[in-house]
């Protein structure tokens, strides 16, 4: 229960961090000063009347996405954590471990694309300045993912007993 609850309070943070990024290209969209101008264009790339503005609708339906994957994982682990501490009726349920574990993986699906789509948005963001900074992030962040997502493997790892010397080996 504690790491759903935990699950629940990461998804409600990373959507509330989108709705707020919304917020912000919501007002920079609107406003009529120049905050939206580059500073260098011949360094940073074009930042012309269209170009800007696909940036800055590209960015907010970007986050508005990763505001409703966001949302509906805090949806389906809400629904499990009240499912999970509802008495089971051994003659007759409707719910089963097979349904709590298909909203488990559900939920866990559409946090993992929620938290994706926002760092990808997030690197985008820098889009704004200019292609170089958002190709750097971008490449710190390929880097960064496949470090958490693949995990190294060591050559010699071997758990269990050897029969020669009846000593567990180093790992």
């Amino acid at each position: 229960i504690q790491n759903i609850r935990n699950m629940i309070m990461g998804s409600i943070f990373m959507a509330s961090t989108s709705i707020l990024l919304c917020c912000g290209l919501g007002a920079m969209i609107s406003s009529t000063y120049s905050v939206k101008k580059p500073l260098i264009d011949s360094i940073y790339g074009a930042h012309g009347e269209f170009v800007l503005a696909l940036k800055y609708a590209t960015l907010f339906t970007i986050f508005l996405f990763s505001f409703l994957f966001h949302s509906l994982s805090v949806r389906f682990l809400t629904q499990l954590s009240i499912l999970i501490c509802t008495p089971q009726d051994a003659i007759m349920t409707l719910v089963t471990p097979k349904y709590l574990t298909e909203l488990l993986r559900k939920a866990t699906f559409l946090n993992i694309v929620g938290n994706r789509i926002l760092h990808t948005g997030l690197a985008l963001l820098l889009w704004i300045c200019g292609p170089v900074m958002a190709f750097l992030c971008s490449v710190a962040m390929l880097l960064v993912l496949h470090k958490l997502d693949f995990v190294a493997r060591k050559e010699k790892i071997k758990v269990g007993i050897t029969e020669e010397s009846g000593t567990q080996p180093e790992i």
